[in-house]
């Protein structure tokens, strides 16, 4: 585990700026084959205080649920609601990723608030994908793979798994992402997937991670013009 620590912009800085990098330098490309909508900051006093809760130690990144835990969690679903979609949601992407505070800060401290004891793990070193695994949709996970590794490396299996999850392929986990409360199943696409890189590993920067995100972003609208028609 390593223990050496960036001082950062934001917590989970990469899936915001990639967000970003995105709208100013590739939407133009896509616009006219896709209504896109994007909401760069979900949680944005964790964002802005470098940690992984909102104000009341809640965690938004585990409520995208039926009825929402978190403020944060209801508004984006409200949102939604409120959004022209008939025929639904294509693809759905979730941008995120994994620092030293994790480690360091976050885990133990969601250990101790439920009275548990806390076993260090190792963050995964590099990109990698959380997908469905109702849906968990292989070969466009391939295509965002191809199109990240370009950019940034490719998390590897550690004896066959990455956070304890079995590796179904190269750079990808699958779970069942609505009874985690996940976002990525908030919209009920065919095509959906949680990103993760690791911003504080030696073998890239905080600029490649952004790019990373940019690239798994027009990795997966590709897959779908390819594919989905």
């Amino acid at each position: 585990m390593r223990i050496g620590h960036r001082r950062r912009a934001g917590y989970e800085t990469s899936g915001v700026q990639g967000a970003i990098l995105f709208l100013h330098t590739k939407l133009a490309e896509y616009r006219d084959s896709f209504n896109i909508c994007v909401a760069p900051c979900v949680s944005p006093f964790g964002y802005e205080h470098v940690e992984r809760w909102n104000a009341h130690c809640s965690d938004p990144n585990r409520s995208f649920k039926a009825c929402g835990t978190t403020e944060e969690s209801s508004q984006l679903l409200a949102f939604l609601e409120t959004l022209d979609a008939p025929a639904g949601w294509v693809l759905h992407l979730d941008l995120h990723e994994t620092t030293d505070t994790d480690e360091s800060e976050f885990m133990p401290a969601r250990a101790a608030e439920k009275g548990e004891q806390y076993t260090p793990c190792e963050i995964p070193d590099g990109f990698y994908c959380v997908g469905d695994s109702r849906n968990p949709q292989l070969a466009f996970h391939r295509a965002i793979i191809d199109a990240v590794r370009v950019e940034t490396h490719i998390a590897p299996a550690v004896d066959g798994v990455i956070i304890d999850e079995p590796v179904v392929q190269e750079g990808l986990i699958v779970v069942p992402a609505a009874e985690l409360g996940l976002c990525c199943s908030l919209t009920k696409a065919p095509f959906v997937t949680t990103t993760e890189v690791y911003p504080d590993s030696p073998k890239t920067t905080p600029d490649a991670c952004n790019r990373a995100q940019r690239a798994a972003v027009c990795g997966a609208l590709d897959y779908v013009l390819a594919h989905a028609a």
